[in-house]
């Protein structure tokens, strides 16, 4: 990385075999406003739609925050659940807690204040840390189906694969994608313009619709973030296809039924969630191509960064006998103590 002084202000540029990048961060005072804060989309305009919006989403907070934190607890306290299918999903708990908290808590204080606005560097905030566990969430899941495809298809290989090491590795090779790609996007978003007109047709601050709101010429910005929504995205989707389809065709040679059950049983709640995950993101996407109204692609993209992570806990608690168990201990090592 260079620093560079030209006549607009301070540049720097960065660069790599794989792209060059120059950003200016400029020192003259610019024909459009200084952003100092964004308006947000209301959700109801009726104090009692409001008190009731509060007290839900609220709770579908702390019932995500919870749920996130009894399953992490369980998978540290018992050591049969050390295995990297479990080391997995207690990262894929700690980020849905991370995503949660980058959007609810300033809805719930919006609430409470009657007051839509965000201020610039908290939207900007806001825009990097989403796109930071939603992408670690989507490199998780895959991860994740890459461990069952091993599990299953190479089972006496597994343990020398699926090393503690490697595991670490994935994750940190995971938050490292999902950081840069962030750390990209918000720079990016740096060097727009933003007029008078700062109102942003969502709940929270998203990629699409902040870039939406600029005044600028955002062609570099969406040509970037539709780049690396198909890689990024693209990519985790096929490896987890791909790694079922392996295992399927697997499965269908063992010659006991009860083998393929049990087997394939263990890839049940993993399946559910992938389905979550994907299944509301692509509501999202077909809400937003349908229909114009702001408030209904709002609607769902909200459920997009709630309902998966609310109902990961369930799905994993409910369908795995282990997770019962450990979760059994700690409640019961509870009743113990009270």
């Amino acid at each position: 990385m260079t620093f560079v002084q030209n006549r607009g202000g301070l540049a720097f540029i960065v660069m790599s075999p794989f792209f060059y990048i120059r950003f200016i961060i400029s020192t003259k005072p610019r024909n459009q406003t200084a952003v100092s804060e964004f308006l947000l989309l209301e959700l109801t305009e009726d104090p009692a739609g409001q008190l009731l919006l509060f007290s839900l989403f609220l709770s579908m907070y702390l019932v995500t925050v919870l749920g996130n934190l009894l399953i992490i607890l369980a998978i540290r306290s018992d050591t049969h659940l050390h295995t990297p299918m479990y080391f997995f999903l207690s990262n894929l708990s700690f980020t849905d807690i991370c995503m949660s908290t980058s959007t609810i808590p300033k809805m719930l204080l919006n609430i409470q204040a009657q007051s839509q606005s965000i201020s610039y560097i908290g939207c900007l905030s806001q825009v990097f840390f989403l796109m930071v566990f939603l992408v670690l969430e989507n490199c998780l899941l895959t991860a994740m189906a890459y461990d069952r495809y091993v599990a299953i298809c190479h089972p006496l290989m597994y343990p020398i694969i699926m090393n503690p090491s490697f595991c670490v590795f994935l994750v940190l090779v995971s938050l490292f994608i999902s950081g840069v790609n962030s750390l990209l996007h918000t720079l990016m978003v740096l060097q727009l313009s933003f007029c008078t007109h700062l109102e942003i047709p969502d709940f929270f601050c998203e990629l699409s619709q902040v870039i939406k709101s600029a005044c600028s010429d955002t062609l570099i910005n969406n040509i970037l973030m539709y780049f690396f929504s198909v890689i990024l995205g693209g990519s985790a989707l096929f490896g987890i296809i791909f790694s079922y389809s392996l295992i399927v065709c697997s499965l269908l040679r063992l010659p006991s039924s009860g083998r393929k059950y049990k087997a394939f049983s263990t890839c049940g709640s993993h399946l559910l969630v992938v389905s979550l995950f994907y299944g509301t993101a692509f509501g999202v996407y077909i809400s937003s191509s349908v229909t114009e109204s702001s408030r209904k692609t709002a609607v769902a993209s909200l459920m997009y960064s709630v309902v998966p992570q609310i109902l990961n806990p369930f799905i994993y608690s409910l369908r795995n006998e282990d997770m019962k168990m450990a979760l059994g201990k700690i409640f019961g090592r509870i009743s113990f103590l009270r």
